[in-house]
C-alpha cells in the first residue's frame, strides 16, 4: 500500500503510523502531568472536579494537534482521534497492570491517574467524533 492509498478505516498508512505516535507522544505528556498534579492532591477531594472540568478544554488544543500533525479531513476526525486515543489507553493499561509506579505506586494515586486518562480519552473521542463531518463528494 502506498502513502495515497487508504487501509480499512479509511487512513493513509503515513496518516495510521503518525496517529499512533501521536497518541503514544500525549499519554506519556499525560503520564509526567499526572505524575506531578497528584500528589500536589489536584486528584482528590473537591479539585477532583475541577481537575475533570479542565479535561475538557485542556484536550481541545490536542485534538488540533492531531489533526494537524496526520493532516486529517473533516471527514477523518472521528477515526483518526479515536486510533491515537485508542494508542493512549493501551499504553494506560499496560503501565497500570504492570508499572504502577509511574504513576507514583501506591494504589489511590494509581487509580486516580488512571481514572483521569480515561476520562480525558472519552472527552478526546467525543471531541473528535463531535468535530467529524462528513466526506464531500
Amino acid at each position: 500500500m502506498n502513502d495515497s492509498q487508504t487501509n480499512r478505516i479509511g487512513l493513509t498508512q503515513r496518516q495510521t503510523l503518525l496517529l499512533v505516535a501521536t497518541g503514544a507522544a500525549l499519554w506519556f505528556v499525560a503520564a509526567v502531568l499526572l505524575r506531578i498534579i497528584a500528589p500536589m492532591g489536584a486528584l482528590e477531594g473537591t479539585m477532583r472536579g475541577v481537575s475533570y472540568a479542565l479535561v475538557i478544554p485542556g484536550t481541545l488544543p490536542f485534538v488540533f494537534l492531531t489533526r494537524w500533525i496526520a493532516r486529517l479531513r473533516d471527514d477523518q476526525m472521528g477515526i483518526g482521534i479515536a486510533l491515537a486515543t485508542m494508542t493512549a489507553l493501551l499504553i494506560d493499561g499496560i503501565v497500570v497492570a504492570w508499572f504502577p509506579a509511574v504513576y507514583g505506586g501506591h494504589l489511590p494515586q494509581v487509580t486516580n491517574c488512571a481514572a483521569i486518562i480515561l476520562w480525558g480519552a472519552g472527552v478526546a473521542i467525543l471531541l473528535g467524533f463531535f468535530m467529524n463531518k462528513g466526506a464531500l463528494k
